[in-house]
């Protein structure tokens, strides 16, 4: 371990004009949550933390330095991320054999949603090291609670597919889930995003939260095919986006009732016939019962549907 970085330079951090000496904690890997915009969000303990550190692990040191330079922490950074992980993480873990304090940090919210860092804890644990959880912001919960929709359960899904029609295949699969959906997502594509949510959940209830946290921050609220058709409207938006979308209503046809109707219409009807009475009947998008009809076929008889 280089003993400047160990025991030379400062261990402190400021809050205003009061400087804080931070004690070395004891040796591990800590997981450290940052804020997700605003910086006046991050924990005291987070911030004992990264002071008393030996080294700070983070995606982008241009970020990571914005929060030490507002509270005056000294600690050295190293860059870890996608791209270069298979080549540092074995340094890290060498590291940490060495009785080394590492703070894992992402550029905002809590380390390992979105984020490369698992691979690195996984690791630390294999190998029988101490990896402590430092909680704080998260974008994926700001969303949820502000957005107004039942919280008791829901189901992080991250990003979506980039392409329309592995996106539409994938939110086809979570049609039936009986819980609130969080999802990620860019401004550029967010109005394709909505399309296709609106394409395949209808006129679910759901939220738009752009930036939260920062000064910009806005919550947009409603169904999901009138958010689609405002963003058509405007177009794409700036800034970091959660989606919130809200359960299956009841009464909404899941996966399992689609399947079933089909499986009855493709006994007398063509795919392209049959995904359509379906469609119809159950008030689900033509286009995706046309989908599992195929599927539905090629699973019974190794064949494609006709049209």
């Amino acid at each position: 371990m280089n003993a400047s970085e160990s025991t030379d330079r400062p261990r402190h951090f400021r809050i205003g004009t009061q400087e804080i000496v931070a004690a070395r904690p004891e040796a591990g890997l800590y997981v450290v949550a940052t804020p997700i915009g605003n910086l006046g969000d991050v924990t005291l303990r987070a911030l004992a933390t990264l002071a008393g550190a030996d080294l700070i692990i983070c995606e982008d040191t241009r970020v990571t330095r914005r929060l030490l330079d507002r509270y005056g922490i000294e600690t050295p950074l190293k860059v870890y991320h996608d791209h270069n992980a298979e080549h540092v993480r074995p340094r890290l873990l060498a590291r940490l054999a060495e009785g080394a304090v590492l703070a894992l940090v992402s550029d905002a919210g809590t380390p390992l949603v979105s984020d490369p860092g698992y691979k690195l804890v996984g690791a630390a644990i294999e190998a029988g090291h101490r990896v402590v959880p430092l909680p704080g912001a998260s974008a994926s919960l700001a969303a949820l609670v502000s957005a107004g929709l039942p919280t008791d359960r829901f189901f992080f899904e991250g990003f979506l597919p980039v392409k329309s029609g592995a996106r539409r295949n994938r939110i086809a699969e979570l049609k039936s889930l009986p819980a609130t959906l969080v999802v990620y997502e860019t401004g550029p594509r967010l109005p394709e995003c909505l399309a296709d949510l609106a394409e395949v959940l209808g006129g679910r209830p759901a939220a738009v939260c752009r930036e939260l946290t920062k000064t910009f921050e806005e919550v947009r609220r409603g169904p999901l095919d009138l958010l689609a058709a405002h963003y058509a409207e405007v177009g794409p938006p700036k800034g970091e986006i959660v989606l919130v979308v809200g359960a299956p209503q009841e009464g909404e046809a899941g996966e399992k009732d689609v399947d079933a109707a089909l499986r009855r219409a493709l006994a007398t009807l063509s795919v392209k016939d049959a995904a359509g009475a379906v469609a119809a009947a159950m008030g689900v998008p033509k286009r995706v019962v046309y989908a599992r009809a195929l599927a539905l076929q090629n699973d019974e008889d190794g064949r494609g549907g006709d049209d």
